[in-house]
């Protein structure tokens, strides 16, 4: 196996499952790997914000002058987005070594079926802790107590927004999922809880195992007005902030918890308050409620469950008035499609409907019939695409200069409509 691809091919025929919770299989190998991080370890888990919160504590680490380390998944494009090291994108063969570490310590002394995801995080970590890093930023795959993330033990974990998904693996209610994602916490380590009502059973576990709990709203809070920020946390106040570069209201409470991570660990990592507002105004992250230039105006966002939905459709109404709205939504089946539709539906005067290349997605036709079932306007057409670009393509053909296009509902029909490189919308029909 000579090549990034052929890995990847091999890790997908090891294992029957594509989703097997446990830590046991993949801590055998990870200590036959002998995974040693030299700095602190920051482990962020959560349904919703995982990916920006870890785009800005790298941001700032680095206006900070820390060579960091970020593993985070799913990609959008590529399979090498999902580590950066010193915020540079990692070459395809700069894996291979570590592909080829994973498998000789997977077969050796008794052979150990990895799945997919297990399989490229050790080998992701690998590479990660053969790079000197100064602060390693982990984003947590799937829930967190049995994610394989989770066989680094973290100096500070930090837990983002929770709410309803995944269910088949977390559980029904906010309260069995976020006791799941609460087992990333350390005894005596520091856990920073940005969900502004988070349920008890993160407060409670923290509490049982002696972690030191920063939660939001009693160990740190933010003020703002339309044209600034500011944070205060046990001791320490920023005030006079810039918003954030990554665009919608929830990213100052993302953005809140990033600067009570760094402030939780100052003693070993210490950052300016220079650092922090250059970092937060440089930050990127594709796919994040990115607004593509250009007419008609092009959003990007990879809400895929209801809650990240209801931010995206409140970020939109913030937009301003655009005489019509385009969306291209493309999906798991597994998700809870209907609140998704019915959210964002009163925004929405034309549906494309998007096949995804993976078996789980829902086929665009099944989307199209969901969408039906819940349909009240009589206005709205719908139709049905073999793929994101082929529904992108078809809005823009519909679309006037002053509509708006929005591409949402996975990963895969963001990384689909970005695979050529990002649109641009100033087709010759659309200034004629």
């Amino acid at each position: 196996m000579n090549s990034l691809d052929s890995w990847l091919a091999h890790c997908e025929r090891l294992h029957p499952k594509n989703i097997d919770m446990g830590l046991d299989r993949v801590r055998v190998v990870a200590e036959r790997l002998n995974l040693h991080f030299d700095g602190p370890v920051i482990t962020v888990a959560g349904t919703n914000g995982k990916g920006s919160t870890c785009a800005m504590l790298e941001a700032c680490l680095l206006q900070a002058g820390y060579r960091t380390g970020v593993y985070t998944s799913p990609h959008l494009v590529h399979f090498q987005e999902r580590c950066r090291i010193h915020g540079e994108t990692v070459q395809p063969d700069a894996l291979l070594p570590h592909f080829a570490r994973v498998e000789a310590a997977r077969v050796q002394d008794g052979e150990v079926s990895l799945t997919y995801f297990e399989f490229t995080t050790l080998a992701i970590l690998s590479l990660m802790s053969a790079s000197q890093l100064e602060v390693a930023i982990l984003e947590v795959g799937l829930g967190g107590r049995l994610d394989a993330v989770n066989v680094i033990d973290a100096d500070c974990s930090v837990i983002t927004s929770i709410d309803l998904d995944h269910m088949e693996f977390l559980g029904n209610d906010r309260e069995t999922i976020g006791r799941e994602k609460a087992g990333i916490m350390r005894t005596g380590r520091p856990v920073i809880v940005s969900d502004p009502v988070p349920p008890q059973s993160v407060l409670d576990h923290a509490l049982e195992i002696g972690a030191d709990l920063w939660q939001f709203g009693k160990d740190f809070n933010f003020t703002g007005d339309k044209q600034q920020w500011g944070w205060a946390g046990r001791g320490r106040r920023y005030s006079g902030l810039a918003y954030p570069a990554l665009r919608g209201a929830n990213q100052l409470v993302n953005a809140s918890g990033v600067l009570a991570a760094l402030e939780a660990l100052r003693t070993r990592i210490p950052v300016t308050a220079q650092a922090i507002r250059n970092g937060l105004a440089m930050v990127e992250l594709p796919g994040r409620f990115q607004i593509v230039p250009g007419q008609p105006a092009l959003v990007l966002d990879v809400a895929h469950n209801p809650h990240a939905v209801a931010a995206l459709t409140a970020n939109l109404d913030a937009m301003g008035f655009y005489p019509t709205t385009h969306a291209v939504f493309g999906a798991m089946a597994d998700k809870d499609l209907a609140p998704m539709l019915a959210r964002l539906g009163p925004l929405v005067d034309r549906w494309y409907f998007c096949d995804l290349p993976t078996p789980r997605a829902a086929t665009a036709e099944q989307l199209q019939a969901q969408w039906q079932a819940t349909q009240t306007r009589k206005d709205v057409k719908a139709s049905t695409h073999a793929n994101p670009q082929a529904a992108l393509q078809a809005a823009v053909a519909a679309a006037d200069p002053t509509d708006r296009i929005v591409v949402f509902g996975s990963f895969f029909t963001v990384g689909g409509v970005l695979a050529e490189g990002v649109p641009r919308l100033d087709a010759p029909h659309l200034s004629s």
